[in-house]
């Protein structure tokens, strides 16, 4: 896939979508909510003569220490084959313990051993794809006291034991690095550049916890100063890649979101101008 910006495909603009196929760079759906073979799989079926996808699944708790969902997996696994995306990738979190399902993306300690957790379930999923995996960063609103890896850390030795690929949620980071008192720009030079396949831009929301602000991520607005320019460092140090703008409350029109995509567009296109000409 080309080094262009998308956005997610939610299912208020469907039907809009697949009426007038506005220009875009990519769309990009969650897993679980296409597992069956429901019309609205049928219409994204239908798009895909038309646009690239990413597939983002949500639910495969890669640091339940209980190991995959079999039943799960498979489904993601018919869903992606039959899509044939150009983009597959999970969450750093977990969400399933003792067959019981937690309705968010739960963080988990920076440890040898949850990192043994996660190397041995991104195995397996990679494994029954027959193809490489991007995982996320997640969000954070707490550090673990038991952590002896940091957050960059724990990825780069993902990358390294697993062959995974990173998802750099800009968003998430800035909303981890206010909330633990991190530097961004610090968090983003730890990584592995060259694992990185996508990046992903979202709003976040601001919230009063006994007089201190801290950061919800809750991809319920436009993209906030702070990750624009934290996506041109991005862009700056590691160069262009598929970039999705992420909008899953209070979504708005679809102009909207295609406004957002073209500016992230613009920074893409006006990096590598700079890059050539600099060559």
């Amino acid at each position: 896939m080309r080094p262009a910006a998308g956005i997610g495909l939610r299912s208020p603009h469907l039907a809009e979508i697949g009426r007038d196929r506005p220009a875009t760079g990519f769309l990009e759906i969650h897993a679980e909510n296409h597992l069956g073979g429901s019309p609205a799989r049928q219409a994204i079926e239908r798009l895909r003569e038309n646009y690239d996808f990413s597939v983002h699944a949500v639910g495969l708790s890669l640091g339940s220490v209980d190991g995959l969902d079999e039943t799960h997996l498979g489904r993601v696994v018919e869903l992606v084959k039959r899509l044939k995306p150009a983009l597959v990738s999970d969450h750093l979190s977990w969400s399933v313990h003792g067959g019981r399902y937690f309705n968010d993306l739960l963080p988990l300690p920076y440890t040898e051993e949850a990192l043994d957790v996660v190397v041995r379930n991104l195995d397996r999923l990679q494994e029954a794809l027959g193809r490489q995996v991007s995982i996320e960063n997640p969000s954070c609103y707490l550090g673990f006291a038991q952590s002896t890896l940091t957050e960059p850390e724990f990825l780069a030795e993902l990358v390294r034991r697993s062959g995974c690929g990173l998802l750099l949620d800009l968003n998430n980071i800035v909303v981890t690095a206010h909330n633990l008192r991190l530097d961004p720009r610090d968090w983003l030079k730890a990584l592995p550049g060259e694992a990185i396949t996508e990046y992903h831009l979202a709003g976040h929301a601001v919230n009063d916890c006994d007089g201190e602000p801290i950061l919800i991520d809750d991809h319920g607005s436009r993209v906030g100063d702070q990750v624009w320019a934290l996506f041109g460092d991005a862009l700056r140090r590691y160069g262009p890649r598929p970039t999705l703008v992420e909008w899953d409350t209070d979504i708005p029109a679809l102009p909207v979101l295609l406004d957002e995509a073209t500016r992230a567009e613009r920074m893409i296109q006006q990096v590598r101008a700079d890059a050539a000409r600099a060559a």
